[in-house]
């Protein structure tokens, strides 16, 4: 079966004489060629891309229908929150299915991962995999790209989190209403006996559950919701967090990570699980590979490794950090920007990181077929003229961390931002191996 999709660089339509010499007995199409061929089976969409979700459900026989499938979307938080309910119910005793950004996981069985969502028929195929295998629950990431191009149409879902909504992916959504509606799709589609969980706290929250069908529920750390939770203290190891009138200290840390943690309560809550037993299983995981993640120099720097890649989750991890310290010790911030992908947020994170640190080097991230050079002139375009002293510009990214390493002093603190998991730089179209974490290790 051949699918013609149209797509912003070329129309599927046009590839359909080449699909039927390569043996394709069927056509999905959103436009019949002038003499169909007797001998083909074709099938008119008026959606050819939401045809494949549905079709691909179907020849699979439906496996989000022999399992709970719980998905969380919004533009920060999504790997997180997904990772702790995969390790919080394998912990609780049940067998599992991840899909993430970092990796997918059936039980114990690790796949890499290439896409936050792979698509409609890769991520079915592997939806079946985890019913095969006896999956109870499975936790999935669902990125706006994913909903938008109906890769995950067809799936049945019991339930949905949304974490916030920041500046992210306009160079593929344009606009952030027609991000925010991406998101909003989502829930949208949700069944009656599903339900539908948000962030009260993100002013975008609401505007998640407005026309779902799903049972409603919110969460929130200021203010009254279904499920409260208050940050008692912090430090970088973790935080004392009151859920629901209940204490315990979490190896996580950060404000966002009291709202990645609050969330995993509700939708574990609401999945049917003890609270105590949610608590007491929660409070034993480990943080997220590059979420936040700690490490401490023999000779007493600190380095903190983080995927932050957004304006917001920049902020979010920088604010973590000055609330922690001492300010008796320096910040070096080391951070870069993708190429090939959103290019206004360039100078915004500049500026984040210039006023929130001591010291601030921009460097590659990912430049994939971009001049490296050139996004970092886009970056210090952010700078205001009064930090351009504490900014360095160091291309190499093996360099630029480094530089940190070589300038950080006992008790200082450095931050590698934007890459956090990646085991990978990826440079005119080839990955090349590199691990910010083992990168300062060895620095070390």
């Amino acid at each position: 079966m051949f699918f013609a999709v149209r797509g912003s660089l070329a129309d599927g339509h046009s590839y359909i004489p080449t699909a039927l010499e390569k043996g394709a007995v069927a056509i999905v199409c959103e436009e019949l060629p002038q003499n169909p061929m007797a001998s083909v089976v074709w099938i008119l969409v008026e959606e050819t891309h939401a045809a494949i979700g549905t079709i691909a459900c179907n020849f699979y026989q439906n496996p989000s229908h022999e399992f709970k499938l719980i998905g969380v979307t919004g533009t920060n938080g999504k790997t997180t929150v997904a990772t702790l309910l995969y390790q919080l119910y394998t912990r609780l005793g049940y067998k599992c299915g991840l899909v993430s950004t970092v990796q997918n996981i059936i039980g114990t069985q690790v796949i890499p991962s290439t896409h936050t969502t792979p698509d409609a028929v890769s991520l079915t195929a592997l939806l079946r995999q985890m019913a095969d295998s006896s999956c109870s629950f499975v936790f999935m990431e669902c990125s706006s790209h994913a909903i938008h191009q109906e890769r995950i149409k067809g799936q049945k879902f019991a339930g949905a989190a949304f974490t916030n909504i920041t500046h992210d992916h306009l160079d593929y959504h344009v606009t952030f209403d027609n991000y925010l509606k991406a998101k909003k799709k989502f829930f949208d589609e949700l069944d009656s006996d599903a339900f539908a969980l948000t962030n009260k706290d993100d002013r975008n929250g609401s505007v998640m559950l407005q026309n779902t069908k799903a049972s409603k529920y919110t969460y929130s750390l200021r203010g009254m919701a279904d499920f409260r939770a208050r940050i008692v203290e912090q430090d970088f190891s973790g935080m004392l967090l009151d859920i629901d009138g209940q204490e315990a200290w979490y190896r996580l840390t950060g404000h966002f990570n009291g709202y990645n943690l609050l969330a995993v309560y509700a939708i574990a809550f609401l999945l049917g699980e003890n609270k105590e037993e949610i608590i007491t299983a929660l409070s034993t995981i480990p943080s997220v590979r590059g979420r936040f993640e700690f490490m401490k120099s023999p000779n007493g720097v600190i380095g903190i490794v983080d995927y932050a890649h957004t304006p917001d989750a920049l902020k979010n991890v920088l604010e973590t950090i000055n609330q922690i310290r001492t300010n008796n010790e320096q910040l070096i911030t080391v951070v870069g920007c993708g190429g090939n992908r959103d290019a206004a947020k360039r100078p915004e994170m500049a500026a984040i990181a210039v006023e929130m640190s001591n010291r601030a080097i921009f460097t590659s991230d990912n430049p994939r077929n971009e001049d490296p050079e050139a996004i970092l002139e886009e970056m210090m375009q952010g700078v205001p003229g009064q930090h351009y002293k504490k900014t360095l510009k160091i291309t190499d990214r093996r360099e630029a961390i480094k530089t940190a390493a070589t300038l950080a002093q006992k008790g200082d603190i450095i931050l590698i931002a934007g890459k956090g998991h990646e085991t990978y730089q990826e440079i005119k179209g080839i990955k090349h191996p590199f691990d910010d974490r083992a990168v300062l290790e060895e620095m070390w």
